[in-house]
Protein backbone atom coordinates (compact mmCIF):
# COMPACT_ATOMS: atom_id res chain seq x y z
CA UNK A 1 0.00 0.00 0.00
CA UNK A 2 1.52 3.54 -0.79
CA UNK A 3 2.81 5.43 2.01
CA UNK A 4 -0.03 7.92 3.26
CA UNK A 5 2.08 10.74 3.74
CA UNK A 6 1.54 10.72 -0.24
CA UNK A 7 -1.75 10.89 0.06
CA UNK A 8 -1.14 13.87 2.59
CA UNK A 9 1.05 15.77 0.14
CA UNK A 10 -1.21 15.40 -2.88
CA UNK A 11 -3.76 16.87 -1.06
CA UNK A 12 -2.02 19.58 0.57
CA UNK A 13 -0.94 20.22 -2.95
CA UNK A 14 -4.22 19.99 -4.64
CA UNK A 15 -5.95 21.88 -1.83
CA UNK A 16 -3.52 24.87 -2.36
CA UNK A 17 -3.54 25.40 -5.98
CA UNK A 18 -7.52 25.00 -5.85
CA UNK A 19 -8.13 27.25 -3.56
CA UNK A 20 -6.24 30.40 -5.62
CA UNK A 21 -7.93 29.00 -8.64
CA UNK A 22 -11.52 29.41 -7.25
CA UNK A 23 -12.07 32.04 -4.67
CA UNK A 24 -12.49 35.33 -5.58
CA UNK A 25 -9.99 37.06 -3.56
CA UNK A 26 -7.47 35.00 -4.12
CA UNK A 27 -5.49 37.50 -6.05
CA UNK A 28 -4.75 39.28 -2.49
CA UNK A 29 -2.53 35.66 -1.67
CA UNK A 30 -0.25 37.33 -4.94
CA UNK A 31 0.54 40.38 -2.40
CA UNK A 32 2.56 38.45 0.30
CA UNK A 33 5.02 38.34 -2.10
CA UNK A 34 8.43 37.66 -0.32
CA UNK A 35 6.42 36.23 2.83
CA UNK A 36 8.09 33.46 4.80
CA UNK A 37 5.85 30.56 6.04
CA UNK A 38 7.45 27.75 7.71
CA UNK A 39 4.48 26.22 8.85
CA UNK A 40 2.20 26.70 12.03
CA UNK A 41 0.42 30.35 12.28
CA UNK A 42 3.42 32.72 12.36
CA UNK A 43 4.12 34.24 8.84
CA UNK A 44 7.04 36.76 8.03
CA UNK A 45 6.11 39.98 5.87
CA UNK A 46 9.23 41.97 4.50
CA UNK A 47 9.13 45.95 5.25
CA UNK A 48 11.25 48.24 3.20
CA UNK A 49 11.78 51.81 4.30
CA UNK A 50 13.77 54.59 2.39
CA UNK A 51 15.89 57.71 3.18
CA UNK A 52 14.24 60.60 1.15
CA UNK A 53 15.72 63.07 -1.03
CA UNK A 54 18.44 65.12 -0.37
CA UNK A 55 20.32 68.58 -1.84
CA UNK A 56 22.97 67.35 -3.73
CA UNK A 57 26.26 69.34 -3.19
CA UNK A 58 28.79 70.32 -5.95
CA UNK A 59 31.95 69.12 -3.08
CA UNK A 60 30.47 66.53 -1.48
CA UNK A 61 28.43 64.91 -3.84
CA UNK A 62 25.19 63.38 -3.14
CA UNK A 63 24.16 62.64 0.32
CA UNK A 64 24.20 59.15 1.27
CA UNK A 65 20.82 57.30 2.12
CA UNK A 66 19.97 54.13 3.89
CA UNK A 67 17.85 51.43 3.28
CA UNK A 68 16.79 49.43 6.02
CA UNK A 69 14.55 45.60 5.41
CA UNK A 70 13.23 44.34 8.39
CA UNK A 71 10.56 41.57 8.63
CA UNK A 72 7.85 41.91 10.72
CA UNK A 73 6.13 38.58 12.29
CA UNK A 74 2.14 37.87 12.02
CA UNK A 75 -0.42 35.62 13.09
CA UNK A 76 -2.61 34.25 11.33
CA UNK A 77 -5.54 34.34 13.79
CA UNK A 78 -7.93 32.31 11.93
CA UNK A 79 -7.00 28.20 12.56
CA UNK A 80 -9.80 25.94 11.07
CA UNK A 81 -9.95 22.46 10.50
CA UNK A 82 -11.95 19.50 10.08
CA UNK A 83 -12.21 15.51 10.17
CA UNK A 84 -13.55 13.29 8.11
CA UNK A 85 -14.03 9.37 7.80
CA UNK A 86 -14.91 7.51 4.59
CA UNK A 87 -16.05 4.09 6.03
CA UNK A 88 -13.56 1.84 4.48
CA UNK A 89 -16.34 -0.61 2.80
CA UNK A 90 -17.25 2.02 0.50
CA UNK A 91 -13.50 3.06 -0.08
CA UNK A 92 -11.07 0.79 -1.15
CA UNK A 93 -7.67 1.68 -1.79
CA UNK A 94 -7.69 0.86 -5.25
CA UNK A 95 -10.41 4.22 -5.98
CA UNK A 96 -9.32 6.25 -1.97
CA UNK A 97 -7.43 8.92 -3.78
CA UNK A 98 -10.49 9.75 -6.71
CA UNK A 99 -13.13 9.39 -3.53
CA UNK A 100 -10.97 11.12 -1.07
CA UNK A 101 -10.38 13.79 -3.51
CA UNK A 102 -13.92 13.94 -4.37
CA UNK A 103 -14.73 14.66 -1.31
CA UNK A 104 -12.01 17.03 -0.35
CA UNK A 105 -12.63 18.77 -3.55
CA UNK A 106 -16.25 19.36 -2.23
CA UNK A 107 -15.70 20.56 0.71
CA UNK A 108 -12.70 23.25 -0.46
CA UNK A 109 -15.44 24.44 -3.01
CA UNK A 110 -18.82 24.59 -0.67
CA UNK A 111 -17.14 25.55 2.60
CA UNK A 112 -13.50 26.43 2.72
CA UNK A 113 -13.80 28.85 -0.16
CA UNK A 114 -16.68 30.78 1.04
CA UNK A 115 -16.07 31.68 4.64
CA UNK A 116 -12.20 32.86 3.58
CA UNK A 117 -14.08 34.98 0.77
CA UNK A 118 -15.97 36.55 3.67
CA UNK A 119 -13.97 36.28 6.09
CA UNK A 120 -11.17 38.58 3.63
CA UNK A 121 -14.66 41.05 2.93
CA UNK A 122 -15.00 41.37 6.68
CA UNK A 123 -11.62 42.07 7.28
CA UNK A 124 -11.73 45.05 4.25
CA UNK A 125 -14.47 46.66 5.58
CA UNK A 126 -12.90 46.59 9.11
CA UNK A 127 -10.01 48.30 7.27
CA UNK A 128 -11.79 50.83 5.45
CA UNK A 129 -12.09 52.40 8.41
CA UNK A 130 -14.08 56.12 7.96
CA UNK A 131 -13.92 55.29 3.93
CA UNK A 132 -17.86 53.89 4.22
CA UNK A 133 -20.63 54.89 2.29
CA UNK A 134 -24.45 53.73 2.76
CA UNK A 135 -26.59 53.21 -0.16
CA UNK A 136 -29.73 51.05 -1.11
CA UNK A 137 -29.00 50.49 -4.59
CA UNK A 138 -31.22 51.30 -7.29
CA UNK A 139 -30.86 51.05 -11.15
CA UNK A 140 -30.92 55.04 -11.80
CA UNK A 141 -28.26 55.87 -9.80
CA UNK A 142 -25.97 52.90 -8.53
CA UNK A 143 -23.45 53.83 -11.57
CA UNK A 144 -22.72 57.25 -10.50
CA UNK A 145 -22.08 56.14 -6.99
CA UNK A 146 -19.88 53.36 -8.03
CA UNK A 147 -17.91 56.10 -9.61
CA UNK A 148 -18.04 58.40 -6.74
CA UNK A 149 -16.30 55.45 -4.96
CA UNK A 150 -13.76 54.44 -7.48
CA UNK A 151 -12.79 58.29 -7.77
CA UNK A 152 -13.17 58.48 -3.79
CA UNK A 153 -9.90 56.40 -3.75
CA UNK A 154 -8.36 57.94 -7.01
CA UNK A 155 -8.61 60.90 -4.57
CA UNK A 156 -6.66 59.41 -2.13
CA UNK A 157 -4.08 57.30 -3.56
CA UNK A 158 -3.71 58.45 -7.09
CA UNK A 159 -5.05 57.15 -10.60
CA UNK A 160 -2.04 54.55 -11.37
CA UNK A 161 -3.56 52.14 -8.96
CA UNK A 162 -5.57 49.64 -10.72
CA UNK A 163 -8.51 49.29 -9.07
CA UNK A 164 -10.58 45.62 -8.00
CA UNK A 165 -14.58 46.11 -7.46
CA UNK A 166 -15.75 43.20 -5.35
CA UNK A 167 -19.80 43.78 -5.72
CA UNK A 168 -21.85 41.31 -4.92
CA UNK A 169 -24.16 39.64 -7.49
CA UNK A 170 -27.40 41.27 -6.88
CA UNK A 171 -25.79 44.32 -7.14
CA UNK A 172 -23.55 43.76 -10.16
CA UNK A 173 -27.37 42.86 -11.84
CA UNK A 174 -28.70 45.87 -10.55
CA UNK A 175 -25.97 47.88 -11.87
CA UNK A 176 -26.34 46.15 -15.42
CA UNK A 177 -29.59 47.45 -16.11
CA UNK A 178 -28.62 51.02 -16.07
CA UNK A 179 -29.25 52.51 -19.06
CA UNK A 180 -26.02 54.06 -18.84
CA UNK A 181 -23.45 50.90 -18.23
CA UNK A 182 -23.88 49.03 -21.23
CA UNK A 183 -21.60 51.57 -23.37
CA UNK A 184 -19.34 51.41 -20.52
CA UNK A 185 -18.25 48.18 -19.63
CA UNK A 186 -15.49 45.99 -21.09
CA UNK A 187 -14.22 42.79 -21.04
CA UNK A 188 -10.82 41.79 -19.32
CA UNK A 189 -8.77 38.87 -18.17
CA UNK A 190 -8.67 38.01 -14.37
CA UNK A 191 -6.05 35.53 -13.31
CA UNK A 192 -6.04 33.44 -9.84
CA UNK A 193 -3.55 31.31 -9.62
CA UNK A 194 -3.43 29.09 -13.24
CA UNK A 195 -6.54 29.84 -13.71
CA UNK A 196 -7.58 32.87 -16.30
CA UNK A 197 -10.82 33.70 -16.79
CA UNK A 198 -12.75 36.99 -18.20
CA UNK A 199 -14.80 39.39 -16.24
CA UNK A 200 -16.41 42.56 -17.06
CA UNK A 201 -14.36 45.97 -16.35
CA UNK A 202 -15.60 49.75 -15.81
CA UNK A 203 -13.14 52.35 -16.73
CA UNK A 204 -10.62 49.63 -16.74
CA UNK A 205 -11.12 48.87 -13.08
CA UNK A 206 -12.14 44.91 -12.64
CA UNK A 207 -15.87 43.80 -11.59
CA UNK A 208 -15.59 40.67 -9.38
CA UNK A 209 -18.75 39.39 -8.64
CA UNK A 210 -19.67 37.80 -5.71
CA UNK A 211 -22.43 35.85 -4.30
CA UNK A 212 -23.90 38.06 -1.53
CA UNK A 213 -23.98 35.30 1.02
CA UNK A 214 -20.24 35.77 1.25
CA UNK A 215 -20.62 39.88 1.06
CA UNK A 216 -20.58 40.87 5.26
CA UNK A 217 -19.52 43.75 6.96
CA UNK A 218 -19.22 41.05 9.97
CA UNK A 219 -19.02 37.44 10.28
CA UNK A 220 -19.63 35.29 13.18
CA UNK A 221 -17.77 32.17 12.72
CA UNK A 222 -18.81 28.99 14.14
CA UNK A 223 -16.49 26.66 15.93
CA UNK A 224 -18.15 23.28 14.49
CA UNK A 225 -18.79 22.04 17.97
CA UNK A 226 -21.75 23.75 19.39
CA UNK A 227 -24.56 25.17 18.12
CA UNK A 228 -25.24 28.92 18.19
CA UNK A 229 -27.86 28.54 21.00
CA UNK A 230 -24.59 26.68 22.81
CA UNK A 231 -25.88 23.46 22.92
CA UNK A 232 -23.94 20.68 21.27
CA UNK A 233 -25.58 19.37 17.37
CA UNK A 234 -25.40 16.13 16.29
CA UNK A 235 -24.51 17.40 13.55
CA UNK A 236 -21.84 19.65 13.63
CA UNK A 237 -22.21 22.30 11.01
CA UNK A 238 -19.24 24.53 11.40
CA UNK A 239 -18.98 27.87 8.55
CA UNK A 240 -20.05 31.18 9.25
CA UNK A 241 -23.23 33.50 9.54
CA UNK A 242 -23.88 37.22 8.70
CA UNK A 243 -23.05 38.70 12.30
CA UNK A 244 -26.12 39.93 14.17
CA UNK A 245 -24.21 43.62 13.46
CA UNK A 246 -23.24 42.82 10.25
CA UNK A 247 -24.81 44.75 6.84
CA UNK A 248 -24.51 43.94 3.15
CA UNK A 249 -21.75 44.76 1.01
CA UNK A 250 -22.89 46.31 -1.97
CA UNK A 251 -19.39 46.19 -3.55
CA UNK A 252 -15.83 47.01 -1.87
CA UNK A 253 -13.46 49.34 -4.70
CA UNK A 254 -9.74 48.02 -3.75
CA UNK A 255 -6.56 49.28 -4.70
CA UNK A 256 -4.83 45.57 -6.22
CA UNK A 257 -1.83 46.26 -3.86
CA UNK A 258 -3.76 47.28 -0.59
CA UNK A 259 -4.72 43.92 1.10
CA UNK A 260 -2.17 40.96 2.25
CA UNK A 261 -4.05 37.63 2.82
CA UNK A 262 -2.53 34.45 3.31
CA UNK A 263 -3.87 30.69 3.41
CA UNK A 264 -2.03 27.83 3.98
CA UNK A 265 -3.12 24.62 4.17
CA UNK A 266 -0.74 23.83 7.30
CA UNK A 267 -1.73 19.86 7.51
CA UNK A 268 -3.89 17.53 5.60
CA UNK A 269 -3.27 13.71 7.62
CA UNK A 270 -4.38 10.88 5.89
CA UNK A 271 -4.88 7.47 8.16
CA UNK A 272 -6.01 4.26 6.53
CA UNK A 273 -8.88 1.65 8.25
CA UNK A 274 -5.97 -0.11 10.08
CA UNK A 275 -4.71 3.14 11.81
CA UNK A 276 -7.85 4.90 12.09
CA UNK A 277 -8.96 4.07 16.22
CA UNK A 278 -12.61 5.38 15.90
CA UNK A 279 -14.09 3.29 13.04
CA UNK A 280 -13.38 1.34 10.42
CA UNK A 281 -12.56 3.64 7.99
CA UNK A 282 -10.05 6.54 6.09
CA UNK A 283 -9.26 9.00 8.41
CA UNK A 284 -8.48 13.09 6.93
CA UNK A 285 -7.61 15.46 9.02
CA UNK A 286 -7.82 19.04 7.29
CA UNK A 287 -5.80 21.91 8.81
CA UNK A 288 -6.22 25.62 7.56
CA UNK A 289 -4.77 28.83 8.64
CA UNK A 290 -5.48 31.83 7.13
CA UNK A 291 -5.70 35.80 7.66
CA UNK A 292 -6.54 38.94 5.75
CA UNK A 293 -4.36 42.57 6.47
CA UNK A 294 -3.65 45.68 5.57
CA UNK A 295 -1.21 47.93 6.45
CA UNK A 296 -2.20 51.21 7.38
CA UNK A 297 -0.47 52.91 4.76
CA UNK A 298 -2.29 51.07 2.51
CA UNK A 299 -6.16 51.70 3.89
CA UNK A 300 -6.16 54.55 1.99
CA UNK A 301 -6.97 52.69 -1.03
CA UNK A 302 -10.17 50.66 0.14
CA UNK A 303 -14.08 52.07 -0.11
CA UNK A 304 -16.50 50.04 1.00
CA UNK A 305 -20.04 50.68 0.58
CA UNK A 306 -22.87 49.14 2.04
CA UNK A 307 -26.95 48.66 2.87
CA UNK A 308 -27.65 50.73 5.47
CA UNK A 309 -28.37 48.39 8.49
CA UNK A 310 -31.89 47.23 8.54
CA UNK A 311 -32.83 47.35 5.27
Amino acid sequence: MPNNISYATIFQTELDKAFEQSAMTGWMDGNAGLVKYSGGSEIKIPTMSLDGLGNYDRDEGYPDGAVTLSYQTLTMTQDRGRRFYLDAMDVDESNFVATAGAVMGEFQRLKVVPEVDAYRMAALCTAAGDNVTGYTPAASSILSKLQDDIAAVQDRIGADVPLYIHISSTAKAMLEKSTEISRRLDVADFVRGEMHTKVKSLDGHLLLPMPSGRMYSEITLYDGRTASDGTTPNQQVGGYVKAATGTDINWIVVAATAPIGVCKTDTVRVFDPMTTQRANAWQIDYHKYHDCWVPDARKAGIQANLTPLGK
